[in-house]
């Protein structure tokens, strides 16, 4: 179905398998149109609860662009790349109402740390590298980078690593937050998978809400805290509020519909 992805659905979890193995998992233009529709299948199947994003191989999660199509590019070309990108894939991962989490296997630099940190959260193997080293190429992050590393570590740590280009490893991005848990290879896999089946036996809606109402505070949303009492109020209205008061008043697993 797809030249450069691989995809499987089990117990309501997708997991996207970037694979380019040859190529370290580079994205190039046909890999972020495919993305685009595997993301997009993410946001209309219903059989989809969440999704993991991850890299075929033991080396590489994404190694960032494939910059043989940079040569090409003049400035429009340039942003009309980035944008696309964004609009496309980036941005539709950052705000899926469903859980997108981001198994890094390896080298995420450049385009590729761009797309683990569009991920909800990230989980890493313990040979995992992330890096924005844009610079060397005479160039800036373009897929978001600048914004979300800044969000994700701080001001001072973002500016010193894309400004020298610096590679971090995964044990120096845990200490930072860029990731939320390190693993073994042969660990990573099940331990994202466990997680992500925990957070898609609540309730659908809620969690949606969760990922919106972060999102907004990442960006320092000045209304982020009325959104949250609105929110708040309108899950009330929901059927699966009442499921989850009535199932714990029970003392027994909730059962969540999304409704």
């Amino acid at each position: 179905m797809y030249q450069t992805i691989l995809t499987e659905l089990a117990e309501g979890i997708l997991t996207i398998t970037i694979n380019r193995p040859d190529k370290l998992n580079a994205l190039n233009r046909i890999v972020i149109e495919e993305l685009a529709e595997v993301i997009g299948t993410v946001y209309d199947n219903p059989e989809v609860k969440g999704a993991i994003l991850t890299g075929a191989g033991s080396k590489s999660f994404v190694a960032g662009a494939d910059i043989s199509e940079f040569l090409e590019l003049d400035g429009y070309g340039g942003m009309e790349l980035a944008k696309k990108g964004q609009d496309m894939v980036f941005s539709r991962i950052e705000h899926s109402s469903k859980p997108i989490l981001a198994a890094v296997n390896g080298f995420a630099l450049g385009g590729g740390c761009e797309l683990a940190m569009a991920c909800h959260f990230r989980l890493a193997s313990d040979n995992a590298r992330f890096g924005q080293p844009e610079v060397n190429l005479g160039l800036v992050p373009g897929y978001g980078g600048t914004q979300r590393l800044t969000q994700l570590v701080g001001k001072g740590k973002a500016m010193e690593l894309m400004m020298t280009g610096a590679m971090l490893n995964a044990s120096e991005a845990l200490q930072l937050g860029l990731v939320n848990h390190v693993t073994t290879a042969e660990e990573l896999m099940p331990k994202t998978r466990t997680i992500l089946q925990s957070i898609i036996t609540k309730a659908p809606i809620a969690i949606a809400k969760v990922i919106e109402l972060t999102n907004l505070a990442a960006i320092g949303d000045p209304n982020g805290l009325t959104k949250e009492i609105h929110a708040f109020g309108e899950l009330f209205n929901t059927t699966d509020a009442k499921e989850g008061a009535k199932a714990f008043l029970e003392k027994r697993p909730a059962v969540f519909t999304g409704n």
